[in-house]
């Protein structure tokens, strides 16, 4: 069953419950944390995208540094994302993204363009990537993000191999791509393979094309050097260490503001220091403009 991960309190009056579940893989593989239902498949959202940018990489895309980092982000869409999605596009037109067209979500980037783009959208360093494998491989562009066709397939088995686990449901994220159910357990045994790839090597190197300027993935792997971190959309997220602890989080209603906080608390449980990123492990709640309370971490 979840259980209840975190709390919102205001004034010393409990408000809002995530409830939700988390597990905590040593670098041994042995489970230091388990909390709620561990073992109920998720939709990883984009905490799929480093998974996508190791089948890239095996399919020949020509990745590296913070092209590769990009490939596994979700960026704000600053203008050094954008160039760097236009390099990775090579001279494919941009129409060949299937990504919907966005607004950035950096607020200052938001405040100086004129309409949303699909270069903008926070996926697009993701679908340049795979544009950039079927080049590579040889193989249709047009249909790219089809689930049937070779990129996604190679995708599927890849997060499977990683996992250990097969697939529990195909659905389609957000941005048009496949994306790939598993067990909270299963995602976090497969980040504990991904910390061994090139992808966590970018990741940890160029955190600020995972995210962007003050996005708290960003924020984290730079306070916690060696530490990737990758939130997805409906309250995911995945955080890895160099030597292979694991983390993986759901809050059931979604909302991510809890997700960083459970994470991190959950990394600390097994052992790894989170010190330098403490402010991180509870949200400020605010009223007025003053701190009266906070979204606290509960579960043990």
């Amino acid at each position: 069953m979840p259980a209840l991960l975190a709390e919102v309190t205001r004034n010393g009056f409990v408000e809002s419950l995530h409830h939700g579940s988390v597990v905590g893989l040593l670098p041994s593989g042995e489970a230091g944390v388990s909390v709620g239902a561990v073992t109920d498949p998720v939709l990883p959202r984009s905490c799929m995208k480093p998974f996508q940018a190791l089948a890239c990489l095996s399919a020949g895309a020509p990745l590296a540094g913070p092209a590769l980092a990009i490939a596994a982000g979700s960026h704000t869409g600053e203008n050094r994302h954008v160039e760097l999605v236009m390099q990775l596009l090579g001279g494919l037109p941009v129409g060949l993204l299937r990504c919907p067209p966005s607004w950035p979500e950096d607020e200052a980037t938001r405040q100086r363009v004129t309409e949303p783009s699909r270069v903008r959208m926070n996926c697009s360093g993701k679908h340049a990537a795979m544009l950039a494998a079927c080049v590579a491989a040889r193989w249709p562009t047009q249909t790219y993000l089809e689930p049937t066709h070779p990129l996604q397939q190679l995708v599927l088995r890849t997060v499977e191999d990683l996992s250990g686990e097969s697939v529990a449901h195909t659905a389609i994220d957000g941005c048009g791509a496949p994306v790939f159910g598993l067990t909270l357990h299963g995602l976090a045994r497969a980040m504990q393979g991904l910390v061994r790839t090139p992808v966590a090597d970018a990741m940890r190197k160029f955190p600020e094309y995972v995210g962007g300027t003050g996005h708290v993935n960003t924020v984290v792997m730079q306070l916690l050097p060696g530490v990737v971190a990758k939130g997805g959309a409906e309250g995911v997220l995945v955080l890895a260490t160099a030597a292979g602890h694991a983390v993986a989080v759901k809050v059931l209603d979604g909302n991510p503001r809890a997700t960083t906080a459970i994470g991190l608390t959950a990394l600390a449980q097994l052992g790894y220091d989170v010190s330098p990123a403490k402010e991180h492990l509870s949200v400020p709640v605010l009223g007025g403009g003053q701190v009266v309370g906070e979204v606290r971490v509960v579960f043990q």
